[in-house]
């Protein structure tokens, strides 16, 4: 899967699973609930010392899952990202280096941006889908529109993460600046730690629900 494939893959989705998960062996049943809600989709973040082992584990288990790495802070959390079999890493902010590498790797890669200079530089550097973090606190839609605006013409979008929650995706998803969410809420990890997988299933249920009333919503206008 290439590039362009990929984020038409994430685009399709609308949700990105955002999962700090602290034990591999809650990697498969997870999974299988996010598979059975419809949204076989997975940040695994390197917030926590599982998560290239759970990212390892996924992709010889559940291989249709698309797996991506999170909170990639350093060249030690990229390469082994790319080692475990993700498809695409995603950090909070913009480290240069991480995203020189990750394109020597052929890895897709979501730099974490909040201001123009940002946006400009990741650009510069080849990003085209850039991770506005921390999305509520930082603005919300009013912030993204800000920054939207003067990079259009160059073909950005962003993926808002921090504070979006089935109250506000709507207003995202339809936003023209937005390819995607990272969804903190989908599988929170003391959901996770208290194996409630019927929770998580029916997150990512009514998340993609969600989201395909959106697209069909702009597929009629």
């Amino acid at each position: 899967m290439n590039s362009q494939e990929l984020f038409e893959k994430l685009n399709h989705y609308g949700v990105i699973p955002v999962i700090a998960i602290e034990s591999v062996d809650d990697a498969v049943p997870m999974a299988d609930a996010m598979i059975e809600g419809g949204l076989p989709v997975a940040e695994i973040t390197f917030r926590t010392a599982a998560g290239g082992d759970v990212i390892a584990r996924l992709k010889k288990e559940r291989p249709k899952v698309i797996l991506g790495a999170g909170t990639v802070l350093s060249l030690e959390n990229l390469r082994r990202a790319k080692e475990a079999g993700a498809l695409f890493g995603v950090a909070p902010g913009l480290d240069q280096d991480i995203v020189k590498e990750a394109k020597r790797l052929d890895l897709p890669f979501v730099p974490g941006v909040f201001t123009p200079s940002e946006v400009g530089s990741a650009m510069a550097l080849g990003a085209k889908v850039l991770k506005f973090f921390p999305a509520e606190a930082g603005g919300g839609l009013k912030m993204i529109d800000g920054l939207f605006a003067p990079f259009k013409h160059m073909g950005v979008k962003f993926m808002p993460t921090g504070g979006v929650s089935m109250s506000n995706l709507e207003s995202y998803l339809s936003n023209p600046a937005v390819a995607m969410v990272g969804g903190t809420w989908i599988a929170k990890n003391e959901v996770i730690a208290a194996k409630k997988w019927d929770v998580i299933r029916d997150n990512c249920k009514q998340a993609i629900e969600l989201v395909q009333k959106i697209r069909a919503g702009k597929k009629s206008k």
